[in-house]
Protein backbone atom coordinates (compact mmCIF):
# COMPACT_ATOMS: atom_id res chain seq x y z
CA UNK A 1 0.00 0.00 0.00
CA UNK A 2 1.14 3.56 -0.72
CA UNK A 3 0.45 4.60 2.88
CA UNK A 4 2.84 1.94 4.14
CA UNK A 5 5.61 3.12 1.81
CA UNK A 6 5.24 6.74 2.88
CA UNK A 7 7.87 7.70 5.43
CA UNK A 8 6.54 8.05 8.97
CA UNK A 9 9.10 10.74 9.88
CA UNK A 10 11.64 13.10 8.36
CA UNK A 11 14.38 10.83 9.70
CA UNK A 12 12.99 7.85 7.83
CA UNK A 13 12.49 9.92 4.67
CA UNK A 14 16.09 11.15 4.68
CA UNK A 15 17.51 7.72 5.44
CA UNK A 16 15.60 6.38 2.44
CA UNK A 17 16.71 9.24 0.21
CA UNK A 18 20.40 8.34 0.28
CA UNK A 19 21.57 11.50 2.03
CA UNK A 20 24.19 11.49 4.77
CA UNK A 21 22.01 11.94 7.84
CA UNK A 22 23.16 13.55 11.07
CA UNK A 23 21.35 13.07 14.34
CA UNK A 24 22.36 14.56 17.67
CA UNK A 25 21.73 13.85 21.33
CA UNK A 26 20.72 16.08 24.23
CA UNK A 27 20.54 15.09 27.88
CA UNK A 28 17.59 16.76 29.62
CA UNK A 29 18.48 18.72 32.78
CA UNK A 30 17.34 18.00 36.32
CA UNK A 31 14.64 20.63 36.20
CA UNK A 32 10.91 21.28 35.98
CA UNK A 33 11.62 24.19 33.61
CA UNK A 34 12.12 23.23 29.95
CA UNK A 35 14.00 26.45 29.18
CA UNK A 36 17.48 25.01 29.79
CA UNK A 37 16.71 21.93 27.71
CA UNK A 38 15.47 24.06 24.82
CA UNK A 39 18.52 26.29 25.12
CA UNK A 40 20.63 23.19 24.48
CA UNK A 41 18.42 21.89 21.67
CA UNK A 42 17.38 24.93 19.61
CA UNK A 43 20.81 25.51 17.97
CA UNK A 44 20.32 22.08 16.32
CA UNK A 45 17.12 23.14 14.55
CA UNK A 46 17.70 22.87 10.82
CA UNK A 47 21.10 21.20 11.32
CA UNK A 48 20.32 17.76 12.73
CA UNK A 49 17.63 15.71 11.03
CA UNK A 50 16.44 14.51 14.45
CA UNK A 51 17.51 14.95 18.06
CA UNK A 52 17.66 12.16 20.65
CA UNK A 53 16.51 12.85 24.18
CA UNK A 54 18.09 10.49 26.69
CA UNK A 55 16.06 8.44 29.16
CA UNK A 56 17.69 8.50 32.58
CA UNK A 57 21.21 8.58 31.14
CA UNK A 58 23.87 7.26 33.47
CA UNK A 59 21.07 5.76 35.60
CA UNK A 60 20.42 9.23 36.97
CA UNK A 61 17.18 11.21 37.10
CA UNK A 62 16.57 13.89 34.47
CA UNK A 63 13.51 15.60 33.07
CA UNK A 64 11.35 12.94 31.39
CA UNK A 65 12.39 11.92 27.88
CA UNK A 66 8.74 11.76 26.81
CA UNK A 67 8.12 15.33 28.03
CA UNK A 68 11.30 16.69 26.43
CA UNK A 69 10.56 14.93 23.14
CA UNK A 70 7.20 16.69 23.18
CA UNK A 71 8.91 20.05 23.78
CA UNK A 72 11.01 19.37 20.67
CA UNK A 73 7.89 18.66 18.60
CA UNK A 74 6.38 21.94 19.79
CA UNK A 75 9.61 23.74 18.83
CA UNK A 76 9.77 22.35 15.29
CA UNK A 77 12.56 19.84 15.97
CA UNK A 78 12.01 16.16 15.19
CA UNK A 79 12.75 14.05 18.28
CA UNK A 80 14.05 10.55 18.76
CA UNK A 81 12.41 9.38 21.97
CA UNK A 82 14.73 7.07 23.88
CA UNK A 83 13.02 4.32 25.88
CA UNK A 84 14.88 2.07 28.30
CA UNK A 85 13.75 -1.32 29.55
CA UNK A 86 15.37 -0.60 32.92
CA UNK A 87 12.59 1.55 34.41
CA UNK A 88 9.25 0.29 33.09
CA UNK A 89 7.32 -2.93 32.78
CA UNK A 90 5.53 -3.80 29.56
CA UNK A 91 2.32 -2.04 30.61
CA UNK A 92 4.13 1.26 31.15
CA UNK A 93 6.15 0.82 27.95
CA UNK A 94 3.00 0.23 25.89
CA UNK A 95 1.36 3.25 27.50
CA UNK A 96 4.35 5.46 26.70
CA UNK A 97 4.38 4.25 23.08
CA UNK A 98 0.74 5.32 22.78
CA UNK A 99 1.56 8.57 24.58
CA UNK A 100 4.43 9.30 22.21
CA UNK A 101 2.27 8.70 19.15
CA UNK A 102 -0.47 10.95 20.54
CA UNK A 103 2.09 13.75 20.98
CA UNK A 104 3.36 13.50 17.40
CA UNK A 105 6.55 11.60 18.28
CA UNK A 106 7.34 9.02 15.60
CA UNK A 107 10.98 7.97 16.19
CA UNK A 108 11.75 5.69 19.14
CA UNK A 109 15.20 4.38 20.09
CA UNK A 110 14.92 1.21 22.17
CA UNK A 111 17.62 0.64 24.79
CA UNK A 112 18.30 -1.64 27.72
CA UNK A 113 19.39 1.24 29.95
CA UNK A 114 22.40 1.81 32.20
CA UNK A 115 22.68 -0.33 35.33
CA UNK A 116 21.26 1.53 38.35
CA UNK A 117 24.34 0.50 40.34
CA UNK A 118 26.32 2.90 38.15
CA UNK A 119 24.06 5.82 39.04
CA UNK A 120 23.65 8.03 42.08
CA UNK A 121 20.84 5.94 43.61
CA UNK A 122 22.44 2.47 43.45
CA UNK A 123 19.77 0.92 45.68
CA UNK A 124 17.26 1.38 42.81
CA UNK A 125 15.57 -1.84 41.70
CA UNK A 126 15.74 -2.31 37.91
CA UNK A 127 12.67 -3.62 36.10
CA UNK A 128 13.84 -5.26 32.86
CA UNK A 129 10.47 -6.89 32.27
CA UNK A 130 11.55 -6.93 28.61
CA UNK A 131 14.96 -6.73 26.96
CA UNK A 132 15.62 -4.35 24.07
CA UNK A 133 15.01 -6.96 21.37
CA UNK A 134 11.71 -8.01 22.91
CA UNK A 135 10.63 -4.38 23.28
CA UNK A 136 11.46 -3.77 19.62
CA UNK A 137 9.38 -6.79 18.64
CA UNK A 138 6.49 -5.62 20.81
CA UNK A 139 6.52 -2.10 19.37
CA UNK A 140 6.79 -3.50 15.84
CA UNK A 141 3.79 -5.75 16.45
CA UNK A 142 1.81 -2.82 17.86
CA UNK A 143 2.45 -0.70 14.76
CA UNK A 144 1.85 -3.57 12.36
CA UNK A 145 -1.41 -4.77 13.92
CA UNK A 146 -2.49 -1.42 15.40
CA UNK A 147 -3.28 -3.36 18.55
CA UNK A 148 -1.84 -4.16 21.95
CA UNK A 149 -0.15 -7.54 22.41
CA UNK A 150 -3.39 -8.67 24.10
CA UNK A 151 -5.24 -8.07 20.85
CA UNK A 152 -7.02 -4.96 22.14
CA UNK A 153 -7.46 -2.59 19.20
CA UNK A 154 -5.71 0.77 19.39
CA UNK A 155 -8.18 3.52 18.53
CA UNK A 156 -7.24 6.71 16.71
CA UNK A 157 -4.90 7.17 13.75
CA UNK A 158 -2.69 4.30 12.57
CA UNK A 159 0.31 3.83 14.86
CA UNK A 160 3.19 4.98 12.64
CA UNK A 161 6.55 4.48 14.31
CA UNK A 162 10.17 4.44 13.21
CA UNK A 163 12.06 2.07 15.49
CA UNK A 164 15.74 2.35 16.29
CA UNK A 165 18.24 0.07 18.01
CA UNK A 166 21.67 0.63 19.52
CA UNK A 167 24.86 -1.12 18.48
CA UNK A 168 28.49 -1.27 19.57
CA UNK A 169 30.91 -1.47 16.62
CA UNK A 170 34.05 -3.55 17.05
CA UNK A 171 37.05 -4.66 15.08
CA UNK A 172 35.61 -8.04 14.10
CA UNK A 173 37.79 -11.02 15.07
CA UNK A 174 37.88 -14.11 12.83
CA UNK A 175 34.61 -16.00 12.86
CA UNK A 176 32.63 -13.21 14.50
CA UNK A 177 29.01 -12.86 13.37
CA UNK A 178 26.67 -9.90 14.08
CA UNK A 179 23.99 -12.09 15.65
CA UNK A 180 22.81 -9.51 18.19
CA UNK A 181 22.34 -6.85 15.55
CA UNK A 182 20.62 -9.33 13.23
CA UNK A 183 18.15 -10.19 15.99
CA UNK A 184 17.28 -6.53 16.54
CA UNK A 185 16.71 -5.97 12.82
CA UNK A 186 14.54 -9.08 12.63
CA UNK A 187 12.59 -7.76 15.63
CA UNK A 188 11.73 -4.59 13.71
CA UNK A 189 14.58 -2.05 13.93
CA UNK A 190 14.45 0.46 11.05
CA UNK A 191 17.73 2.21 11.88
CA UNK A 192 20.70 1.81 14.21
CA UNK A 193 22.70 4.35 16.21
CA UNK A 194 26.05 3.27 17.62
CA UNK A 195 28.31 3.90 20.57
CA UNK A 196 31.26 6.27 20.00
CA UNK A 197 33.53 4.88 17.28
CA UNK A 198 36.13 7.45 16.24
CA UNK A 199 38.27 4.92 14.35
CA UNK A 200 37.21 4.90 10.69
CA UNK A 201 39.37 1.84 10.05
CA UNK A 202 37.30 -0.11 12.55
CA UNK A 203 34.11 1.26 10.96
CA UNK A 204 35.21 0.08 7.51
CA UNK A 205 36.08 -3.41 8.73
CA UNK A 206 32.92 -3.67 10.79
CA UNK A 207 30.72 -2.55 7.90
CA UNK A 208 32.42 -5.02 5.59
CA UNK A 209 31.70 -7.86 8.01
CA UNK A 210 28.05 -6.76 8.27
CA UNK A 211 27.81 -6.73 4.47
CA UNK A 212 29.38 -10.19 4.28
CA UNK A 213 26.75 -11.40 6.78
CA UNK A 214 23.93 -9.92 4.71
CA UNK A 215 23.07 -7.27 7.30
CA UNK A 216 21.56 -4.23 5.65
CA UNK A 217 20.24 -1.41 7.83
CA UNK A 218 20.81 2.37 8.00
CA UNK A 219 23.71 2.77 10.44
CA UNK A 220 24.48 6.07 12.18
CA UNK A 221 27.97 6.01 13.71
CA UNK A 222 28.45 7.67 17.10
CA UNK A 223 31.03 10.47 17.18
CA UNK A 224 32.03 13.22 19.61
CA UNK A 225 33.93 16.51 19.75
CA UNK A 226 36.16 15.40 22.64
CA UNK A 227 37.30 18.38 24.73
CA UNK A 228 40.47 16.91 26.27
CA UNK A 229 42.73 13.88 26.50
CA UNK A 230 41.39 13.30 30.01
CA UNK A 231 37.84 13.15 28.63
CA UNK A 232 38.94 10.71 25.93
CA UNK A 233 40.50 8.39 28.50
CA UNK A 234 37.42 8.60 30.72
CA UNK A 235 35.15 7.75 27.77
CA UNK A 236 37.25 4.73 26.86
CA UNK A 237 37.29 3.52 30.46
CA UNK A 238 33.71 4.26 31.53
CA UNK A 239 31.54 4.09 28.40
CA UNK A 240 31.27 0.50 27.26
CA UNK A 241 32.38 -0.12 23.69
CA UNK A 242 33.83 3.35 23.08
CA UNK A 243 36.61 3.34 20.47
CA UNK A 244 39.00 6.32 20.35
CA UNK A 245 42.40 5.74 18.70
CA UNK A 246 45.54 6.43 20.71
CA UNK A 247 46.63 8.85 17.99
CA UNK A 248 43.67 11.11 18.75
CA UNK A 249 44.34 10.98 22.49
CA UNK A 250 47.93 12.01 21.79
CA UNK A 251 46.78 14.89 19.58
CA UNK A 252 44.54 16.13 22.36
CA UNK A 253 47.41 15.77 24.84
CA UNK A 254 49.80 17.84 22.70
CA UNK A 255 47.30 20.48 21.57
CA UNK A 256 47.63 24.06 22.78
CA UNK A 257 43.81 24.24 22.61
CA UNK A 258 42.48 20.71 23.25
CA UNK A 259 38.83 21.72 22.77
CA UNK A 260 39.59 23.13 19.31
CA UNK A 261 41.64 20.04 18.47
CA UNK A 262 38.75 17.81 19.55
CA UNK A 263 36.48 19.76 17.24
CA UNK A 264 38.92 19.29 14.34
CA UNK A 265 39.17 15.55 14.98
CA UNK A 266 35.38 15.16 15.04
CA UNK A 267 35.05 17.09 11.76
CA UNK A 268 37.73 14.89 10.15
CA UNK A 269 35.93 11.74 11.28
CA UNK A 270 32.55 13.01 10.03
CA UNK A 271 34.03 13.75 6.59
CA UNK A 272 35.65 10.32 6.40
CA UNK A 273 32.46 8.56 7.49
CA UNK A 274 30.54 10.26 4.68
CA UNK A 275 32.81 8.43 2.21
CA UNK A 276 32.39 4.93 3.63
CA UNK A 277 29.94 2.63 1.80
CA UNK A 278 27.26 1.38 4.17
CA UNK A 279 27.40 4.32 6.58
CA UNK A 280 24.05 6.12 6.45
CA UNK A 281 25.12 8.96 8.71
CA UNK A 282 26.47 9.97 12.10
CA UNK A 283 25.10 10.43 15.59
CA UNK A 284 26.84 13.34 17.33
CA UNK A 285 26.97 13.22 21.12
CA UNK A 286 28.74 15.62 23.47
CA UNK A 287 27.56 15.25 27.08
CA UNK A 288 28.08 18.53 28.97
CA UNK A 289 29.59 20.01 25.81
CA UNK A 290 26.35 20.54 23.88
CA UNK A 291 27.38 23.85 22.26
CA UNK A 292 29.99 22.02 20.19
CA UNK A 293 27.45 19.80 18.43
CA UNK A 294 26.03 22.41 16.00
CA UNK A 295 29.57 23.69 15.36
CA UNK A 296 30.94 20.34 14.16
CA UNK A 297 27.81 19.63 12.11
CA UNK A 298 28.06 23.00 10.37
CA UNK A 299 31.83 23.00 9.82
CA UNK A 300 31.99 19.40 8.58
CA UNK A 301 29.63 20.25 5.71
CA UNK A 302 28.52 16.63 5.33
CA UNK A 303 24.86 16.84 6.41
CA UNK A 304 22.66 16.01 3.43
CA UNK A 305 25.57 14.98 1.22
CA UNK A 306 24.50 12.43 -1.37
CA UNK A 307 25.84 8.98 -0.62
CA UNK A 308 27.33 6.89 -3.40
CA UNK A 309 26.07 3.70 -1.74
CA UNK A 310 22.77 4.42 -0.05
CA UNK A 311 21.32 1.98 2.49
CA UNK A 312 17.52 1.69 2.50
Amino acid sequence: MVAERRAASELQAKLRSGQFVITAEITPPVSTDPAEFLRRAMPLKGLATAVNVTDGAGAKVHLSSLATAHFLVQSGIEPIFQMTCRDRNRLALQGDILGAASLGIRNILVLGGDDPKAGDQPETKPVYDLDSRTLLAMAHRMRTENALPTGTKIDGPQLRLVLGAADVPLDPPPGWEPNGLKAKIEAGADFVQTQFCMDVGVVRRYLQRLADAGVRVPLLIGVAPIPSARSARWMREKLYGTIIPDAYVERLERAADPKLEGRKICIEVLRELAEIPGVAGAHVMAPMNFAEIPVVITESGVAGRRLAHAVH
